[in-house]
C-alpha cells in the first residue's frame, strides 16, 4: 500500500471553475459523517494510542475541529479584502496542546460537525463574485480564492481521514485480523 504524503509535501493547483464549489461544499459537509464512521465503535485503547510521535486517531479528529477556527478566519480575511491570509500555526500547538486524548470522542465529534456545519453555511450563503475573491497563501506563497480554500480544506480533512484509516490498517495488521 502507498503511503500518504506528508500535508506539507503536498502541491497544488488552483484552477477549479467556480461551477465545483457545490461539489466541494459536499466533500466538506460530507467530512463529519465519514470521520463518524471510521471511528466507530473502537476501543478507547484504539482511539489514543499513539505510533512513535504522529497523532492518535482521536487527536487527528481533533485537529480538524482545531482549524475550523482558521478556517472561518480566513473567510473573514476574504470578506475584509486583506491582501494575505493568516497563517496556520504549522506547529499546531493548539492540537498539541489540547489534550484531545483526555476528551470524550462523542464530544469531539459533535463540536467537529457544528463548526464544520457553520463553515459550509458561511461558503453556501457567498456570492460568486465573494468565492472569487483572492488572496495570498502565506505558506504556499501562491493566491487562492474562496473557492481554492475550500478545495484546500477538503483535501485536507482527507489526509487526515486517511491517517486514520492508515493507523486502523497497521492496527488491524497487528493482531492479525
Amino acid at each position: 500500500m502507498v503511503r500518504r504524503m506528508k500535508w506539507v509535501e503536498r502541491e497544488f493547483e488552483f484552477n477549479l471553475p467556480v461551477g465545483v464549489l457545490p461539489c466541494v461544499v459536499e466533500r466538506l459537509r460530507g467530512t463529519p459523517a465519514r470521520l463518524e464512521e471510521l471511528t466507530r465503535g473502537l476501543p478507547p485503547g484504539l482511539l489514543t494510542a499513539r505510533r512513535g510521535d504522529s497523532w492518535s486517531i482521536q487527536e487527528q479528529a481533533g485537529h480538524l475541529l482545531d482549524l475550523d477556527e482558521l478556517h472561518e478566519g480566513r473567510l473573514e480575511d476574504y470578506a475584509r479584502r486583506l491582501d494575505t491570509l493568516r497563517p496556520a500555526d504549522m506547529k499546531n500547538r493548539r492540537t498539541e496542546e489540547a489534550g484531545h486524548n483526555e476528551a470524550p470522542l462523542s464530544d469531539l465529534l459533535a463540536g467537529f460537525r457544528a463548526a464544520r456545519l457553520r463553515f459550509v453555511g458561511r461558503l453556501e450563503a457567498l456570492t460568486e463574485e465573494e468565492l472569487s475573491a483572492s488572496a495570498l497563501h502565506p505558506r504556499l506563497r501562491r493566491r487562492m480564492r474562496v473557492l481554492d480554500m475550500a478545495y484546500f480544506v477538503a483535501e485536507h480533512d482527507d489526509h487526515h481521514l486517511a491517517s486514520i484509516t492508515e493507523i486502523l490498517r497497521d492496527a488491524r495488521a497487528g493482531d492479525g485480523s
